[in-house]
């Protein structure tokens, strides 16, 4: 008899819905477990994810472009970015009402379309009510493919781990293409280059079509404790959400703010800044294929911390910085530390995975990315960009506490 480790990833594996160990008899009865993986909807969800990644990162290069071109202030443009992430948990929201009502397949078409009818309105108006609605819809899109993607790759994978820090792969690969997608366009014309991001937001409708999807509700987890609200009841769940909340608002900060922190502060000028997003998804790329295709990681909330550790050492050397040489090497290292952090917490709710958990998950981590991009907005107004950007340091240090007490309430459970 042998054993087929699907996700022993977690330190304490007696907690529920932490581990998921299936015993093979046979390597013919693996085969035939490995037969129940729907091999379309894998690909629909790294491949849909690729295009997210080009649509959700673009925001921080659009706001700058935004703010150039119609004369923004730093509180609206970090409005525009917390609306966005008021999208995303719109469409947490929406994701576990609607497929119940219209069905999983046309939930996820109607809200995907957020990407590109968003950046095709920011491409025709500078208005700004038809600015935050664009945002708002762009925010919606995202939301329903992170939640979408997370169930078609995790529920569709042998080794959920790997399968979802691969996953985050792909989005990284498309972050880091977007700047050049967006800096071809924009030398024709700026407006030219949201409606670049819109099409891309069409690809990406048309990945969820071609996606063999069900078209009725059904709960998405594999295990028995998934098909219900059980969840949560978890006190581990909750904690990390709490842990997903310190990420989003660390990361979208970042990735809303860096582009017109540098410009400001005169560390980068022009269309130089937005290559500063190539940097960082590039280095997000390699940490995440190292999580895919290296060792397992055997203590998840000891690497978190450390993770959490490593990226506030390079967030406070980032606003150290003057020159552009080693800001740009601070800002790799810190987008290295960081790219973890997501795939990792998302994989420990293990056979929580389901379309209500994941929503609930990520509808937390989002209020994380409203908060802190417009707390950003608002200190740099009265005090200047870099105490705003300084802000970002409450989350960054959350990060490395949390894992802390996660684990110490693992082993409470246990003993």
């Amino acid at each position: 008899m042998k054993e087929y480790d699907g996700t022993t990833l977690y330190e304490y594996p007696q907690i529920n819905y932490a581990v998921q160990t299936i015993t093979l008899k046979s390597e013919k009865e693996g085969k035939a477990m490995r037969s129940d993986f729907n091999n379309r909807q894998y690909k629909a969800g790294m491949g849909a994810f690729f295009l997210s990644g080009i649509c959700a990162i673009s925001v921080g290069i659009i706001v700058s472009i935004l703010r150039d071109l119609y004369q923004l202030n730093y509180s609206f443009s970090g409005t525009l970015i917390s609306t966005m992430s008021v999208g995303n948990m719109a469409a947490l929201l929406f994701s576990g009402i609607l497929p119940g009502k219209i069905g999983e397949r046309s939930t996820t078409l109607l809200l995907c379309c957020g990407y590109f009818l968003g950046y095709m309105l920011m491409a025709l108006t500078g208005n700004p009510a038809v600015l935050l609605l664009a945002f708002l819809l762009a925010g919606i899109a995202k939301g329903c493919t992170a939640n979408k993607c997370t169930i078609l790759v995790g529920n569709n994978a042998p080794d959920r781990s790997k399968a979802l820090s691969l996953m985050n792969a792909f989005f990284s690969l498309g972050a880091l293409l977007c700047p050049f997608l967006i800096s071809a366009l924009q030398r024709r014309e700026d407006r030219l280059a949201m409606a670049g991001v819109s099409a891309a937001g069409v690809l990406l409708w048309f990945t969820f079509f071609r996606a063999d999807m069900p078209r009725q509700f059904a709960f998405s987890g594999k295990g028995k404790s998934s098909a219900g609200p059980s969840f949560l009841k978890n006190p581990i769940f909750w904690l990390l959400a709490a842990q997903m909340f310190f990420q989003n608002a660390a990361e979208y900060v970042v990735n809303g703010w860096i582009v017109t922190y540098y410009k400001s502060e005169g560390i980068l000028t022009g269309a130089a800044a937005a290559y500063t997003v190539s940097l960082q998804w590039g280095m997000t790329l390699v940490a995440r294929l190292i999580l895919a295709f290296g060792p397992k990681v055997r203590k998840p909330y000891r690497a978190l911390s450390l993770m959490g550790v490593g990226l506030t050492l390079m967030y406070v050397l980032l606003l150290r910085m003057e020159t552009a040489v080693p800001a740009l090497i601070v800002l790799g290292l810190f987008s290295f530390s960081i790219a973890g952090v997501y795939p990792l917490t998302t994989a420990c709710i293990g056979e929580m995975t389901n379309s209500a958990s994941v929503g609930v998950l990520l509808s937390i981590g989002g209020l994380g990315g409203i908060i802190f991009p417009w707390l950003v907005g608002v200190v740099a107004d009265t005090s200047g960009l870099r105490t705003g950007m300084a802000v970002n340091l409450i989350p960054c240090m959350g990060i490395i506490i949390l894992p802390l007490f996660i684990s110490r309430k693992a082993r409470q459970i246990t003993e």
